[in-house]
């Protein structure tokens, strides 16, 4: 069930970024990976804040889409330099 989750919230976090960022999704694929490590990211800075959004699954997808969309916003910057 570990795997399973975490793959629906990547993908649910990706997709969402994909549509914020760029007006469409990056492929289920990419989506996915986006997500899981938006996840990572996500969980990283909600940590370095002190503050964690309860609510199992909608929660975790939140902080994987906020982190997914700082990832995809510095990927982005590195690459105008």
């Amino acid at each position: 069930m570990g795997l399973f989750y975490f793959l629906v919230v990547g993908l649910i976090a990706g997709w969402l970024t994909g549509q914020v960022m760029k007006g469409g999704g990056y492929g289920v694929i990419v989506d996915i990976v986006l997500g899981i490590l938006g996840g990572v990211v996500g969980g990283w800075i909600f940590g370095l804040l002190g503050i964690w959004p309860g609510g199992g699954i909608i929660g975790a997808i939140i902080v994987a889409f906020i982190g997914a969309v700082v990832l995809v916003w510095g990927v982005r910057q590195i690459k105008k330099v």
